[in-house]
C-alpha cells in the first residue's frame, strides 16, 4: 500500500520553516538531467527567502508520513519575479501585472506517477486565481537540443504533460539564466522558454 502524502499550501512568513528542506531538493533533483545543476546553498536560500517575503507567493509542499518534505512547487506573481524572468515579457509589451508565474515542481523519483504533478499546478493554480487581476498562469522550461548526449535513454520530457493541463509553449518568450552544470569550472548561460495557459475564473 502507497504511503498517505499529505499536501500542504503555505504563504508568507509560514514558508520559513521548510525553506532549507526546499532548498536540499531543489539541488538533489535539479542534478538531473535537463536541468544538470550544481547546486548552491546560497543561491537556494537567497532565491527561497525571495520567495517567502512576495506578497504573492506560495509554496505547495508534498510531505511524507513523517512530515519531511519529498517535493515542493512555487510559485508568484510575475511582477515580483527576477528581472531576466521577466524581461521576455516586458519586451513582449505583456501586462506582468496579469500573470501567476509558476517557479518549479521538484518531486524525489521514488513518489513520481502518483498524481502530485498534477496537484502541484493544482495549488498554485488555484493561489493565482485567488489573487486580483490575474488571469494568466506561466512557467518556464530549459531548451535542451534533441540529441545532447548527456540525455539518459530512460528520459521522457513532459511537454506532453503540460500540454494536457492546457499550457501552450511560446518560443517567442525565451529567458536566460546562468547556473553551474554539474561537471563545469563556472556558471555559464542556459536558455528557457515559456509556457501559458489562460485561468478560468471561478465561478
Amino acid at each position: 500500500m502507497d504511503p498517505v502524502i499529505q499536501v500542504l499550501r503555505v504563504t508568507g512568513a509560514d514558508m520559513l520553516p521548510w525553506l532549507e528542506h526546499v532548498a536540499r531538493l531543489r539541488i538533489a533533483v535539479f542534478r538531473d538531467f535537463p536541468y544538470l545543476y550544481d547546486g548552491d546553498m546560497a543561491y537556494e536560500r537567497e532565491y527561497l527567502q525571495a520567495l517567502s517575503q512576495a506578497v504573492g507567493g506560495v509554496l505547495v509542499l508534498a510531505l511524507d508520513e513523517a512530515d519531511t518534505p519529498i517535493g515542493a512547487s512555487t510559485g508568484m506573481r510575475l511582477v515580483e519575479a527576477e528581472p531576466a524572468i521577466r524581461a521576455p515579457f516586458q519586451q513582449s509589451n505583456l501586462a506582468e501585472d496579469r500573470i501567476f508565474y509558476c517557479g518549479e515542481s521538484v518531486l524525489l523519483p521514488a513518489y513520481r506517477g502518483r498524481g502530485l504533478g498534477h496537484r502541484f499546478f493544482d495549488e498554485r493554480e488555484a493561489h493565482a486565481r485567488s489573487l486580483p487581476g490575474v488571469r494568466t498562469s506561466a512557467f518556464a522550461s530549459v531548451v535542451r537540443t534533441a540529441d545532447d548526449p548527456r540525455c539518459p535513454a530512460e528520459y521522457h520530457s513532459n511537454h506532453a504533460f503540460w500540454q494536457g493541463r492546457g499550457y501552450r509553449e511560446q518560443p517567442e518568450l525565451r529567458a536566460t539564466l546562468a547556473w553551474k552544470e554539474v561537471g563545469a569550472k563556472a556558471q555559464s548561460d542556459h536558455a528557457l522558454t515559456f509556457w501559458l495557459r489562460e485561468l478560468e475564473t471561478s465561478q
